[in-house]
């Protein structure tokens, strides 16, 4: 049995248990992802209105079938996965360590064509604010971390709906301190990712690395103005990078 889930991911946790499985009852479903079977009743209504082909079965013996043609066929994707594929692959294409950029770009590009016109002019709002350099061979990587996975949608949310972004922050020395900051950008040195933002308490520009940021979240209530950000002359947009 896993925790209780969100509505999103305990759904992709049917998907998942599903096409495993083969058959299930909604009771085998509700305890494996800790909702009710009212709950799970329900997810399966959704998951049928988004294209997912889900067969019941009556009678003792019987359950929910997933037709695996389904999975095939359905995309359910949302704009900061999309973007979290696109700046991966970037990213990897910028330290020359990616082979096969050219099959990704051309399925990332389907991905795209399936995302809703709205969700689309979000993704381009977010690849905009994308930019990737080259690291500083002085800049010690030995105690590089991990990104926490809840930074991107934090990020996409605070940055789409411009509202201050809020965190816990660790700097080199190790000391941690609580920021309040406006969102502008993110530039990829590899291997090294930044949150570029405008710091309101120091009235300037403050680059944070990525793996040294916890607990984010935005803050609804005052939004912020956009800024141009100075950058170096080997930075440059990622959507501008040769192919």
């Amino acid at each position: 049995m896993v925790s209780k889930l969100n509505a999103r991911p305990r759904q992709d946790a049917i998907v998942r248990l599903l096409r495993r499985k083969g058959t299930s009852t909604v009771a085998e479903l509700a305890t494996q992802v800790g909702a009710s079977r009212r709950t799970v009743l329900r997810d399966i209504g959704t998951l049928r209105a988004q294209g997912f082909v889900i067969h019941s079965e009556p009678g003792r013996g019987g359950g929910l079938q997933l037709d695996p043609q389904s999975v095939l066929t359905t995309a359910r994707l949302s704009v900061s996965e999309v973007f979290a594929l696109i700046i991966s692959v970037s990213a990897m294409r910028a330290t020359g360590s990616f082979p096969f950029f050219g099959l990704a770009d051309a399925g990332l590009a389907k991905l795209e064509k399936a995302l809703p016109t709205d969700k689309i002019r979000d993704l381009r709002r977010l690849l905009n604010c994308l930019y990737v350099g080259k690291l500083s061979p002085r800049v010690n990587i030995s105690d590089m971390g991990t990104m926490t996975p809840q930074l991107l949608p934090a990020f996409e949310t605070a940055f789409l709906r411009r509202l201050h972004l809020r965190f816990q922050y660790r700097d080199a020395k190790g000391a941690e301190t609580h920021r309040n900051i406006e969102p502008q950008a993110v530039l990829i040195l590899p291997p090294l990712w930044y949150l570029v933002a405008w710091d309101p308490a120091r009235e300037d520009f403050r680059h944070f690395r990525m793996d040294r940021i916890s607990k984010p979240e935005y803050v609804d209530g005052e939004t912020f103005r956009r800024r141009h950000v100075p950058f170096e002359d080997h930075v440059r947009p990622i959507r501008n990078q040769p192919h």
